[in-house]
């Protein structure tokens, strides 16, 4: 079920030495500048928070795609966690312009929108649900949607880096073909937690990473639908680059296997990497579901312990 957070203490002092304290280790509810350089802070404990990421092999019939990922959303909120997330284009992957478009969706109508206002609400869950394809006046997004334990829609990202590659083996992605790219960085809460989002491609952008630390991140999650071939070389490696730079928690959600009738294949390997750039959890070669409890106290030590968001210098 969500978490909230409680009120435990109240703190006053140099207003630089308590925020570079506060900001590490609690999430900070509210502050009164007091007098001169003193301010009294309320200070909120974040609660824990539990992660369930879902891996799937989505294919071309949606509705089929979103009875399986309601099965799967309801096994993991069997284990109670706060936040649980969908891979990239979980309701419909397919190939081509007209197949992606025809399974677009104009929020907040849409079967794939009320599946998961329908799981979020009937868990209790905060649920980050992949990505589907939104269409929006006459352009047509990669759209993350995370809705509240209430069912309320809570952020909207539209994924800003789009997939034109050849890759290794001959097969070509024009992501650009069938979608237009979004500009804005996303953050929501869960839990007393800053969350960020990113999708797929925007893993080789460091720079939209060290935009979401600066919004104040301490988890990114980044649901996607990795390559086989290029995931076999760069999937793990450049998650756990993103979570080391910017010393957030990183959930990287994958589809798994073939799609499009197996002319394309995603590598899978759905991960959590702590602030150090280890795997805490992951998913094999198979669709299931890998949770993980978040460990603010050791991001908190990983950051004091080398402070990079006081060394910037570009």
């Amino acid at each position: 079920m969500g978490s909230t957070n409680r009120q435990t203490d109240e703190f006053v002092g140099p207003i630089d030495k308590i925020f570079l304290w506060l900001s590490e280790k609690y999430c900070v509810g509210r502050a009164d500048v007091a007098s001169g350089s003193l301010v009294r802070v309320s200070i909120f404990v974040r609660n824990p928070v539990k992660v369930a990421l879902i891996q799937m092999n989505s294919q071309s019939d949606k509705a089929q795609n979103i009875a399986k990922a309601e099965a799967l959303v309801a096994q993991a909120a069997q284990d109670q966690p706060d936040l649980v997330v969908l891979p990239e284009y979980w309701a419909m992957l397919g190939d081509g312009t007209e197949e992606f478009h025809n399974s677009a969706e104009t929020f907040p109508d849409g079967d794939a929108y009320s599946a998961m206002q329908g799981m979020a609400k009937r868990h209790g869950i905060t649920l980050h649900g992949g990505t589907i394809v939104e269409k929006h006046g006459n352009s047509y997004h990669n759209s993350t949607v995370v809705f509240g334990p209430n069912g309320d829609e809570i952020a909207r990202y539209r994924k800003i880096h789009l997939f034109d590659v050849d890759v290794p083996g001959g097969v070509s992605y024009r992501e650009s073909a069938t979608i237009s790219a979004g500009s804005d960085v996303v953050t929501y809460n869960c839990a007393g937690h800053t969350i960020g989002c990113a999708i797929c491609y925007d893993i080789r952008f460091p720079e939209l990473f060290r935009a979401l630390r600066e919004k104040g991140a301490d988890l990114i999650v980044l649901p996607a639908a990795f390559t086989l071939l290029t995931g076999k070389d760069h999937w793990e490696v450049l998650a756990r680059a993103r979570a080391i730079e910017t010393q957030t928690h990183f959930l990287a959600v994958g589809q798994i296997g073939q799609h499009a009738e197996g002319r394309k294949a995603c590598y899978g390997h759905s991960m959590v990497i702590d602030p150090w750039g280890h795997i805490v959890a992951q998913v094999g070669d198979h669709v299931g579901i890998t949770s993980a409890r978040i460990d603010d106290d050791y991001q908190a030590k990983v950051r004091t312990n080398i402070p990079v968001h006081l060394h910037h210098v570009m």
